[in-house]
């Protein structure tokens, strides 16, 4: 009998409505889930997911903003913005960027100094920020990335403004330069305000007024397809222009200055004693500021900076020389006010100072002496023997007291970034070193020698207090602020930087007229300069000795290498019954005060006082190579 199976169809049947009943519950879970969800993403976080959307359609672009002019007190540009092509890349945008760098390399001239540049900046840049390449492009260049262009990816061509100095190396010392932003910069700054630049002032008034010339950064609302390709402009916020920055120099007078000091080494600074008005403003020798924009080669670096005339040193802010005899129209005031010395006592000059006790004997410049000195005499004819004795009667302490009260050994506030202090000595001072105080340091401290180092800054705002005779001005090298936009001019008021109290005013007068004796007067040190001088000058010579002699040699110019022999220094005032100008002179090596310092010195007082402009030479403003040809540092 076969054994046939019987098929239980109730017991199938409700097996098979079971799993269809878990399946259609299964569907119902997952569309309610859909659903949730949905609502969720459509309905709660609509706004948010909206803006996220948006967000990947339109791209924030900045605007840099216009950076400003500077110009010198008559309109004369010193520092403006020309338009080149820049190129730049999208790295967010860039799949591949060696292919894209290989593929632009062989459009364009790619130096390794710009793929390390480039490298640099996308380390410290946003992957969504453009990057500069390449900056100066020619057209064929520009044209060549142009026609490209759709098959560059992340690949932009720009026209910008960059920062060009077309008198080139003119003034360079005083005006600085803007360069690209290193790490450095990105410690200290706000990377917000700079967004869309790569650029930021590096040394002079370009760095000194960063905030003013720099304006503020623009963006511009980009809407973008998939590729990153611009579809249009949505809104836009636009930039607001760096403030213009009108000098107190005078292009033509600093002109006349440059060109009497070139070929030397050595600054000259011109002031308006009374309102501390920074006139001219020079350090010689110079260099080109346009190449350090884009970052300067390093062989052309190299040059510079192994040049033994150093012209990458700002003299004038930062050069600290010892004063010479230019010190003595100061010290001379201070032994009056100190009631020790008056003005009618006597010094006999034999030609050497001795202490008590002490063989050792310290020279004075004219072998045969000078004979019997009072302080105008002194000072007129720059007896070193009368400032020694005097120095030993005050005594260091004093002497130190005393140049601290007149800006020695501290900074004048001009507006300019790390001006150097120089060094009025002390016993403390030495102390602090470990060491004892000489009084034979004392005794070449009185002819401003030793320790003693002074600014060309210091010299000028010390000789202008004795000008003016009320204060120390505070060097100004800003006159006025200007506003893009409207022109409307916010000017710069003098400052004080501290009174000249003096307890009898004749004081000052007997060291005046000892100073206008020293250019006018039969046996004055300057009295070359003053010959056919339409207007009083007051001056004071000094000639820095920057080798030692032994006690019975003598010294012949001609016979010390050229990098060893005297500094020349001349400070003066002009006219000397009502001020106008205070000029201070520094020639590296130029010998005596009253040769080359007191010349320079009376061409620029000239220029100001007698208002001429000199139709030679002298005054005519240089000309840099055009924006468009290449500036090399000279």
């Amino acid at each position: 009998m076969l054994n046939i199976p019987l098929k239980d169809y109730f017991r199938e049947t409700r097996i098979y409505g079971s799993r269809l009943t878990f399946a259609a519950g299964v569907m119902v879970l997952i569309v309610v889930i859909l659903l949730t969800r949905l609502l969720w993403l459509q309905v709660v976080h609509h706004k948010r997911y909206v803006t996220q959307a948006l967000a990947n359609q339109i791209t924030p672009v900045p605007i840099p903003p216009v950076r400003g002019l500077i110009l010198d007190r008559n309109g004369v540009v010193l520092a403006q913005n020309y338009p080149v092509y820049t190129l730049d890349i999208i790295p967010e945008q860039v799949s591949n960027m060696a292919a894209t760098l290989k593929k632009l390399g062989k459009l364009v001239t790619l130096t390794p100094a710009d793929l390390k540049q480039f490298q640099h900046e996308r380390k410290n840049h946003s992957r969504f920020e453009n990057i500069t390449l390449r900056a100066h492009l020619t057209d064929e260049e520009a044209a060549r990335i142009a026609i490209n262009r759709p098959f560059l990816q992340g690949v932009d061509l720009h026209a910008r403004l960059q920062r060009y100095y077309p008198l080139g190396s003119f003034a360079v010392h005083l005006l600085g330069y803007v360069g690209r932003i290193t790490e450095d910069d990105l410690r200290h700054i706000n990377t917000a305000a700079y967004r869309g630049t790569s650029f930021i002032g590096k040394l002079g008034i370009e760095q000194f007024y960063e905030k003013l010339l720099l304006g503020k950064v623009g963006v511009k609302q980009e809407e973008t397809n998939a590729h990153g390709r611009s579809l249009g402009v949505l809104a836009r916020t636009e930039p607001v222009a760096g403030k213009n920055l009108i000098l107190n120099v005078d292009a033509h007078l600093q002109a006349i200055g440059e060109n009497a000091l070139r070929g030397e080494r050595g600054a000259a600074i011109v002031m308006n004693p009374n309102t501390g008005s920074v006139l001219a403003f020079i350090s010689m020798p110079n260099y080109d500021p346009n190449p350090f924009v884009d970052g300067i080669n390093q062989k052309a670096y190299d040059a510079l900076l192994n040049n033994p005339d150093k012209p990458l040193i700002n003299r004038a802010l930062n050069g600290q020389y010892s004063p010479g005899s230019t010190i003595k129209p100061f010290l001379g005031l201070g032994a009056l006010e100190s009631g020790e010395v008056k003005a009618s006592d006597t010094v006999t000059c034999h030609g050497w100072f001795q202490l008590p006790g002490d063989r050792h004997r310290y020279r004075d410049w004219k072998r045969g002496g000078h004979g019997v000195m009072d302080l105008h005499d002194a000072i007129e004819q720059s007896c070193d023997v009368y400032f020694y004795t005097i120095a030993v009667k005050l005594g260091i302490d004093y002497i130190h007291d005393w140049l601290t009260k007149l800006g020695f050994g501290s900074r004048t506030g001009i507006d300019l970034d790390n001006e150097s202090a120089g060094l009025v000595p002390s016993r403390a001072w030495r102390r602090a070193q470990g060491e004892r105080w000489y009084i034979g340091e004392t005794v070449v401290t009185g002819i401003g020698q030793g320790p003693l180092l002074v600014t060309p800054l210091q010299l000028v705002d010390a000789v202008s207090a004795l000008a003016n005779g009320k204060a120390l001005m505070r060097p100004e090298l800003l006159r006025a602020i200007e506003n893009p936009v409207t022109h409307a001019l916010s000017y710069v008021q003098p400052h004080v930087n501290k009174p000249l109290v003096l307890d009898d005013p004749r004081h000052l007068q007997a060291i005046v007229r000892a100073m206008i004796d020293v250019v006018n007067g039969p046996h004055g040190t300057a009295r070359g300069i003053g010959w056919n001088a339409p207007y009083p000058i007051a001056g004071k010579t000094g000639t820095a000795q920057l080798m030692t002699v032994a006690q019975n040699a003598v010294y012949h110019r001609k016979d010390v290498p050229e990098r060893l022999r005297d500094n020349a220094l001349f400070i003066s005032f002009a006219p000397a019954d009502h001020p106008q100008v205070a000029v201070a002179v520094i020639v590296e090596n130029g010998g005596h005060g009253g040769g080359e310092a007191a010349h320079i010195a009376r061409k620029l007082m000239d220029y100001v006082i007698l208002g001429k402009k000199d139709k030679t030479k002298a005054s005519q403003l240089p000309v840099a190579n055009t924006p468009k040809e290449e500036v090399t540092p000279q």
